[in-house]
Protein backbone atom coordinates (compact mmCIF):
# COMPACT_ATOMS: atom_id res chain seq x y z
CA UNK A 1 0.00 0.00 0.00
CA UNK A 2 1.53 3.30 -1.12
CA UNK A 3 -0.79 5.67 0.73
CA UNK A 4 -3.99 5.48 2.69
CA UNK A 5 -5.88 6.67 -0.38
CA UNK A 6 -6.65 3.58 -2.46
CA UNK A 7 -7.95 5.64 -5.40
CA UNK A 8 -4.65 7.56 -5.56
CA UNK A 9 -2.69 4.29 -5.38
CA UNK A 10 -4.67 2.92 -8.34
CA UNK A 11 -4.01 6.08 -10.36
CA UNK A 12 -0.31 5.78 -9.54
CA UNK A 13 -0.19 2.16 -10.70
CA UNK A 14 -2.15 2.95 -13.88
CA UNK A 15 -0.15 6.00 -14.95
CA UNK A 16 3.36 5.75 -13.48
CA UNK A 17 4.79 4.43 -16.77
CA UNK A 18 3.01 7.12 -18.79
CA UNK A 19 4.45 9.85 -16.57
CA UNK A 20 7.94 8.32 -16.64
CA UNK A 21 7.86 8.01 -20.42
CA UNK A 22 6.69 11.60 -20.88
CA UNK A 23 9.36 12.85 -18.48
CA UNK A 24 12.09 10.86 -20.24
CA UNK A 25 10.92 11.90 -23.70
CA UNK A 26 11.11 15.58 -22.86
CA UNK A 27 14.14 15.55 -20.53
CA UNK A 28 16.30 12.97 -22.31
CA UNK A 29 17.70 11.76 -18.98
CA UNK A 30 16.35 8.68 -17.20
CA UNK A 31 17.49 9.74 -13.72
CA UNK A 32 15.88 13.14 -14.15
CA UNK A 33 12.74 11.46 -15.52
CA UNK A 34 12.46 9.39 -12.35
CA UNK A 35 12.74 12.56 -10.24
CA UNK A 36 10.15 14.28 -12.40
CA UNK A 37 7.81 11.31 -12.03
CA UNK A 38 8.16 11.50 -8.28
CA UNK A 39 7.53 15.26 -8.27
CA UNK A 40 4.51 14.88 -10.55
CA UNK A 41 2.86 12.32 -8.30
CA UNK A 42 3.74 14.36 -5.23
CA UNK A 43 1.89 17.34 -6.76
CA UNK A 44 -1.04 15.05 -7.57
CA UNK A 45 -1.08 13.75 -4.00
CA UNK A 46 -0.98 17.26 -2.53
CA UNK A 47 -3.77 18.65 -4.71
CA UNK A 48 -5.71 15.41 -5.27
CA UNK A 49 -8.80 16.39 -3.30
CA UNK A 50 -9.07 19.78 -5.04
CA UNK A 51 -8.78 18.41 -8.59
CA UNK A 52 -11.20 17.53 -11.33
CA UNK A 53 -10.66 13.75 -11.45
CA UNK A 54 -12.04 13.34 -14.98
CA UNK A 55 -8.83 14.59 -16.60
CA UNK A 56 -6.14 13.20 -14.33
CA UNK A 57 -4.36 11.35 -17.15
CA UNK A 58 -3.89 14.52 -19.19
CA UNK A 59 -2.96 16.50 -16.06
CA UNK A 60 -0.26 13.97 -15.20
CA UNK A 61 1.13 13.97 -18.73
CA UNK A 62 1.13 17.77 -19.00
CA UNK A 63 2.68 18.22 -15.57
CA UNK A 64 5.48 15.74 -16.30
CA UNK A 65 6.10 17.38 -19.68
CA UNK A 66 6.29 20.85 -18.12
CA UNK A 67 8.65 19.67 -15.36
CA UNK A 68 10.92 18.11 -18.01
CA UNK A 69 10.90 21.18 -20.26
CA UNK A 70 11.69 23.38 -17.27
CA UNK A 71 14.56 21.06 -16.34
CA UNK A 72 16.02 21.23 -19.86
CA UNK A 73 15.68 24.99 -19.91
CA UNK A 74 17.42 25.33 -16.56
CA UNK A 75 20.14 22.81 -17.46
CA UNK A 76 20.92 24.65 -20.71
CA UNK A 77 21.68 27.81 -18.72
CA UNK A 78 24.19 26.20 -16.38
CA UNK A 79 27.83 27.24 -16.92
CA UNK A 80 30.87 25.28 -15.86
CA UNK A 81 33.01 27.09 -13.27
CA UNK A 82 36.48 25.92 -14.35
CA UNK A 83 38.56 27.83 -16.87
CA UNK A 84 40.27 25.81 -19.57
CA UNK A 85 43.45 27.07 -21.26
CA UNK A 86 44.42 24.24 -23.65
CA UNK A 87 43.95 25.74 -27.17
CA UNK A 88 43.27 22.43 -28.97
CA UNK A 89 40.72 21.44 -26.34
CA UNK A 90 39.02 24.82 -26.67
CA UNK A 91 38.89 24.48 -30.49
CA UNK A 92 37.46 20.94 -30.26
CA UNK A 93 34.98 22.08 -27.67
CA UNK A 94 33.84 24.99 -29.85
CA UNK A 95 33.36 22.70 -32.86
CA UNK A 96 31.59 20.13 -30.71
CA UNK A 97 29.47 22.87 -29.14
CA UNK A 98 28.47 24.13 -32.57
CA UNK A 99 27.45 20.65 -33.71
CA UNK A 100 25.60 20.11 -30.45
CA UNK A 101 23.86 23.45 -30.79
CA UNK A 102 22.77 22.72 -34.35
CA UNK A 103 21.51 19.28 -33.35
CA UNK A 104 19.64 20.75 -30.38
CA UNK A 105 18.07 23.37 -32.65
CA UNK A 106 16.96 20.63 -35.02
CA UNK A 107 15.54 18.65 -32.07
CA UNK A 108 13.76 21.77 -30.83
CA UNK A 109 12.27 22.36 -34.30
CA UNK A 110 11.14 18.73 -34.46
CA UNK A 111 9.60 18.97 -31.01
CA UNK A 112 7.84 22.19 -31.96
CA UNK A 113 6.50 20.61 -35.18
CA UNK A 114 5.29 17.55 -33.26
CA UNK A 115 3.53 19.84 -30.80
CA UNK A 116 1.83 21.73 -33.62
CA UNK A 117 0.83 18.45 -35.29
CA UNK A 118 -0.74 17.19 -32.06
CA UNK A 119 -2.53 20.51 -31.44
CA UNK A 120 -3.90 20.56 -34.99
CA UNK A 121 -4.88 16.90 -34.76
CA UNK A 122 -6.75 17.50 -31.50
CA UNK A 123 -8.56 20.45 -33.07
CA UNK A 124 -9.36 18.54 -36.28
CA UNK A 125 -10.62 15.35 -34.63
CA UNK A 126 -10.24 14.49 -30.92
CA UNK A 127 -10.81 10.80 -31.68
CA UNK A 128 -7.87 10.77 -34.12
CA UNK A 129 -5.75 12.53 -31.52
CA UNK A 130 -6.61 9.97 -28.86
CA UNK A 131 -5.89 7.02 -31.16
CA UNK A 132 -2.57 8.40 -32.43
CA UNK A 133 -1.42 9.36 -28.93
CA UNK A 134 -2.28 6.01 -27.37
CA UNK A 135 -0.94 3.80 -30.17
CA UNK A 136 2.12 5.62 -31.47
CA UNK A 137 3.21 7.92 -28.67
CA UNK A 138 2.39 5.86 -25.59
CA UNK A 139 2.91 2.57 -27.49
CA UNK A 140 -0.13 0.87 -26.02
CA UNK A 141 -1.06 -2.29 -27.96
CA UNK A 142 -3.73 -1.61 -30.57
CA UNK A 143 -6.09 -4.27 -29.21
CA UNK A 144 -6.06 -2.59 -25.80
CA UNK A 145 -6.56 0.86 -27.36
CA UNK A 146 -9.50 -0.41 -29.40
CA UNK A 147 -11.04 -1.85 -26.24
CA UNK A 148 -10.42 1.37 -24.30
CA UNK A 149 -11.98 3.44 -27.09
CA UNK A 150 -14.93 1.05 -27.32
CA UNK A 151 -14.38 0.12 -30.98
CA UNK A 152 -13.38 -2.95 -32.96
CA UNK A 153 -9.72 -3.27 -33.98
CA UNK A 154 -10.67 -2.74 -37.64
CA UNK A 155 -12.31 0.57 -36.77
CA UNK A 156 -9.18 1.62 -34.88
CA UNK A 157 -7.06 0.78 -37.93
CA UNK A 158 -9.33 2.96 -40.04
CA UNK A 159 -9.11 5.84 -37.55
CA UNK A 160 -5.30 5.60 -37.46
CA UNK A 161 -5.08 5.46 -41.26
CA UNK A 162 -7.27 8.54 -41.67
CA UNK A 163 -5.33 10.45 -39.03
CA UNK A 164 -1.95 9.57 -40.56
CA UNK A 165 -3.19 10.50 -44.04
CA UNK A 166 -4.40 13.87 -42.78
CA UNK A 167 -1.10 14.51 -40.98
CA UNK A 168 0.88 13.68 -44.14
CA UNK A 169 -1.37 15.91 -46.23
CA UNK A 170 -1.17 18.92 -43.90
CA UNK A 171 2.37 18.62 -42.46
CA UNK A 172 4.18 16.30 -44.91
CA UNK A 173 6.22 18.93 -46.74
CA UNK A 174 7.26 20.69 -43.54
CA UNK A 175 8.23 17.38 -41.92
CA UNK A 176 10.28 16.29 -44.94
CA UNK A 177 12.02 19.69 -45.07
CA UNK A 178 12.94 19.49 -41.39
CA UNK A 179 14.36 15.97 -41.65
CA UNK A 180 16.40 16.56 -44.77
CA UNK A 181 20.06 15.72 -44.17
Amino acid sequence: MLTENQEFDEIYEDYKNLVLKAAYTYSGNYDVAEDITQSTFLQLYIYYNDMNHSNIKSWLYTTAKNYALNYKKKASREILGEEITDESFIQETMESAEETFLEEMKDFDRSELHGRIFEALLEKNPRWYEAITLVYYLEIPQAKVAEEMGVRIEVLHSVLHRAKSWIKKVFGVEYDELNRV
